[in-house]
């Protein structure tokens, strides 16, 4: 009977080890939540939308994805917000009256971060162009 006992604690402990590579795979190099060198020229995408209208679907994006909004200047058309540990500016430019771009870089100019973050934005920003901003 205590064989058993043993036999069958023994088992428990030792069998997530056992199929541990079964079980648990490892992330993919092209994660949206892996780190990764991320390059300026995808920090920053063009938009057929009025200045106005994308600064303000990129905070509803920012608040979207629960990261934290340190300061918004609307006369500049920026904000500075948090995600994980690090800070990020976003920053709305207008072309021309109905076309604008949407610039998002690291405050510390460190170019290795997840992706998700900026392709997050991007998607709500594209999926939300069509309503109307209140």
């Amino acid at each position: 009977m205590k064989l058993n006992i043993f036999l069958l604690l023994l088992f428990m402990i030792f069998s997530p080890v056992v199929f541990a590579d079964e079980i648990y795979s490892a992330p993919s190099a092209n994660s949206a939540t892996t780190f990764q060198n991320i390059q300026y020229e995808d920090c920053s995408k063009m938009y057929n939308l009025e200045q106005e209208k994308l600064f303000y679907l990129t905070i509803g994006a920012i608040n979207a994805n629960n990261f934290t909004i340190d300061e918004i200047q609307s006369n500049n058309g920026y904000v500075i917000f948090v995600a994980g540990k690090h800070k990020y500016l976003a920053n709305v430019a207008k072309i021309d009256n109905d076309n604008s771009v949407l610039k998002i870089t690291p405050c510390n100019n460190l170019y290795y971060f997840q992706p998700g973050i900026i392709t997050n934005i991007y998607k709500y920003i594209d999926l939300n162009k069509d309503t109307a901003i209140k």
